[in-house]
């Protein structure tokens, strides 16, 4: 049963897991309920993980570049204006000026090929 005004979970289609690289990274800016947002996927085989990009030290966004996100040797993602490290699996900062802070970890749902971001929205 859905109460109007409480929180519904919803899908926000993505892309197909085949247009992530393995490994790698790609960015996404995105309309959702809550307003627009820029976020980063990061996959290792089966694993996707999904984060805002924003670093929490600056606010400022993470890739140098469009779509990159990781360091060169593809073991952390890196904030391309100060260096900072992160672990892929929980955003943990393990290097640099916001050691011991996290990125924001999205929801994700990967079903029949292709990911999902999982938003809030309510039913009014």
């Amino acid at each position: 049963m859905i109460v109007p005004g409480k929180p519904v979970t919803a899908r926000l289609a993505l892309c197909a897991l085949r247009d992530l690289p393995d490994p790698g990274s790609r960015g996404f800016s995105v309309d959702t309920p809550a307003g627009p947002l820029d976020l980063f996927l990061v996959r290792q085989g089966a694993q996707v993980h999904a984060y805002i990009n924003r670093c929490p030290h600056t606010g400022a966004p993470l890739d140098w570049v469009p779509d990159r996100f990781l360091s060169l040797d593809g073991e952390h993602i890196q904030c391309a204006t100060h260096d900072a490290r992160f672990r892929i699996g929980d955003g943990l900062c393990v290097a640099g000026p916001c050691r011991g802070d996290r990125l924001q970890p999205l929801e994700l749902w990967v079903e029949a090929g292709r990911v999902y971001l999982e938003t809030e929205t309510t039913d009014d």
